[in-house]
């Protein structure tokens, strides 16, 4: 492989792990650290790369997914058809290339087509299910194929119908309803306002807000959850016969009693679409709801079947984003503040602004090298945008306002916090404090520990934290497990019930997996993928610490950089210990058999894709697939062994069909389970299948 391809490929590698941390963070944490349109960019370098090289592209790409994996804690459902998402078009420009695309496809190249524009709400994505009328379940949108049963927090938002208002039709068996939850903007402003007299820390924004009350596991906010709307969008199953067009299922949404968006509009061309997007955006500050663009959809349903999906969005609707939202300050100060790893982050304090209705007063300038491209100095007037990100960017510095000669800044040699000598690797655009039992460090460390992710410590926040370390009472993560309630009860705003609720979440978090433990830990290059596979090939932390660097990068997914850097997290005497600790007091997990390749069977070396509904779940299919060997796919290649097509199947049938694998309906599917093939590679030898 030549060195560009090996640039190329490596490149891919890193944007795919890039757009999956920011997934985790947008769908799970809600605490998004990047613009919509710094993330868009990521994913369309991505997808070019993937239309070049396809050899190099992973059927498991994020540019395959939507969202991301469901958290832990609730129940997980497959949706009854895939909640996609949509491309993106970021001017009129790619608007009308949509437009000609759509119309070349269905051959009507010289004939104008009807569309419908609705608000691109931002809020939380959710599915609703209805049978005969009655609401029987509500889902997050998850990774798009599976979401959390957020069912019983749902039932408290006042605009989702417990049941369907049956006026002029009866309701279907089945009724999937797509749309979104939202945060009324002057509701919000109401709810921060009485967090803030409480004491506590408002939310950064509604979606923000409205994404973690659906997903409260205890102590739910009801006030909240009654206070947030939900809007309606889609008919995903359950459309009656006789329905002929988008604009007819928002018709029929409104009248089962579903809020639906008044700004949507009928529109008989792409001009019109185009005309109603610039008068939302006019609109833009007087709604009362979030909106950060519009949605142009094809309105007549028979051509949105004909027109099918690609990838991971329909081909007939299209994203059109507003532009982002930019405003003029001048910079007060340049801090430094030292994250969980040791990075060294430059903030900017800015004259506070307004900025898409949010007071901003910081903007990072993430790095030593982005300062100097673009010569940040203090008392410079600069330009920064919010789209839809809590951390504001500096777009660019209006240097024909400069005054005077002002310094440059540099990050300082020493960490602003420990006063160790700071390091740059190189190669790397980061600076360090290398010092672990730096305070900064140990803070962020514990916070991580832990997240829903690692540890998942219901309680134990940044407030208590931060108390726990000034006051010399936590100074390693394992000390955590030593807390009791004397001890929580005397911190601030910390009472005895408080303390013991936090004491209990310890006690429960001792018990884990040991892939959660290895995310705990902090061990760089080590997210929620990379501990998962290493907790399946070796099954215990026995046998990987004591691993060497060519057995963990002889595992398949993981790479050299993974494994020098597992390697010499276990190696450092200091980690060796604390480890110890942890285990000693009582932090233990189920030991798993290795499993380092893939299981043995009778569908050893097959791949299937799996699309459509069958008759049972799809991810019991999965398993007695994986049971016997063989593997689950989300995309359909010549590589594919099968594809398995149940009731309502769509692109992925097609595509299938047009290559000629081999498609197999569900009783077929059942029947190659009892009777399985030949082990692949020994089908022409005569053996006894």
């Amino acid at each position: 492989m030549s060195p560009s391809s090996n640039a190329i490929r490596a490149r891919m590698r890193r944007l795919e792990a890039e757009i999956e941390r920011h997934n985790r963070l947008y769908y799970l944490e809600d605490a998004p650290e990047i613009s919509d349109a710094e993330y868009d960019a990521l994913l369309r370098e991505l997808q070019e790369l993937e239309a070049a090289h396809p050899e190099f592209a992973r059927p498991d790409s994020p540019t395959q997914r939507v969202g991301a994996p469901p958290s832990e804690g609730f129940e997980t459902v497959e949706h009854l058809s895939p909640m996609l998402s949509l491309e993106n078009a970021m001017n009129e420009q790619e608007v009308r290339a949509f437009d000609a695309r759509v119309r070349r496809i269905l051959d009507r190249d010289a004939e104008a087509l009807d569309y419908v524009s609705e608000p691109k709400l931002d809020g939380a994505g959710v599915e609703l299910v209805y049978e005969r009328g009655r609401f029987v379940r509500g889902l997050t949108r998850g990774d798009g194929r599976v979401g959390e049963d957020v069912s019983a927090n749902l039932r408290q938002v006042l605009t989702v119908p417990l049941e369907l208002h049956e006026k002029k039709r009866r309701a279907p068996a089945v009724a999937s309803i797509r749309g979104e939850v939202v945060f009324p903007l002057e509701r919000f402003r109401r709810l921060n306002r009485r967090r803030t007299a409480s004491g506590l820390e408002p939310f950064a924004n509604p979606r923000n807000a409205a994404a973690g009350a659906l997903r409260q596991l205890h102590d739910v906010d009801r006030h909240r959850l009654r206070a947030l709307e939900f809007r309606a969008y889609h008919l995903a199953r359950g459309i009656p016969p006789k329905l002929e067009t988008q604009w007819q299922v928002l018709g029929l949404l409104r009248e089962w009693g579903f809020v639906v968006s008044s700004e949507s509009r009928q529109c008989r061309d792409i001009d019109e679409a185009i005309a109603a997007h610039d008068a939302l955006l006019e609109a833009r500050e007087t709604l009362p709801i979030e909106v950060d663009g519009s949605v142009v959809k094809v309105d007549r349903l028979a051509l949105q079947e004909s027109l099918g999906t690609v990838s991971r969005a329909p081909r007939w609707a299209i994203a059109y984003k507003f532009p982002p939202q930019q405003a003029r300050t001048v910079i007060r100060a340049i801090h430094v503040q030292v994250g969980r790893t040791g990075a060294l982050t430059p903030v900017a304090s800015v004259e506070p602004v307004q900025v898409g209705g949010v007071t901003v007063s910081s903007v990072s300038l993430h790095n030593q090298d982005e300062i100097d491209r673009k010569d940040v100095r203090v008392g410079d007037t600069v330009i920064i945008q919010r789209a839809g990100d809590v951390i504001p960017q500096l777009v660019r510095v209006v240097f024909e306002e400069r005054k005077g000669r002002p310094r440059r800044f540099k990050l300082p040699r020493k960490c602003p916090v420990c006063g160790t000598p700071t390091v740059r690797l190189e190669g790397e655009a980061i600076t360090r404090c290398p010092n672990i039992d730096c305070p900064a460090q140990i803070k962020n460390n514990i916070l991580h520990f832990a997240s829903r992710s690692a540890m998942d410590i219901d309680g134990l926040g940044e407030k208590i934290v931060d108390q726990l370390v000034d006051r010399g009472i936590v100074k390693r993560l394992s000390d955590i497990y030593e807390l009791d309630v004397a001890t929580l009860a005397g911190l601030e705003r910390m009472g005895e019930k408080s303390a013991a609720n936090l004491v209990e979440s310890i006690r429960k978090a001792r018990h884990t997996t040991l892939a959660r433990f290895l995310v705990a830990l902090g061990i760089r290059h080590v997210g929620e993928g990379v501990a998962e596979i290493l907790a399946n090939a070796f099954g215990d932390l026995d046998p990987l610490m004591k691993a060497s660097v060519e057995e963990i990068e002889a595992i398949e997914g993981i790479g050299p950089v993974i494994a020098e850097s597992v390697v010499r997290f276990f190696a450092t005497p200091r980690n060796a210990r604390e480890v110890a600790r942890l285990r000693r007091l009582g932090v233990r997990w189920e030991v798993q058999e290795a499993r380092r390749t893939p299981p043995d069977g009778p569908l050893a070396g097959r791949t299937f894709v799996l699309t459509g509904t069958l008759s049972i779940p799809r991810a019991e299919a999965r398993r007695r697939i994986e049971e016997m060997g063989g593997k689950v796919t989300g995309s359909v290649s010549r590589k594919t062994d099968y594809v398995v097509a149940g009731e309502e199947a769509g692109s992925k049938l097609r595509k299938a069909q047009e290559i000629g694998v081999p498609v197999l309906d569900e009783s077929a599917f059942l029947d190659l389970l009892a009777n399985p093939p030949l082990p692949k590679g020994r089908e022409e030898d005569g053996a006894p299948g």
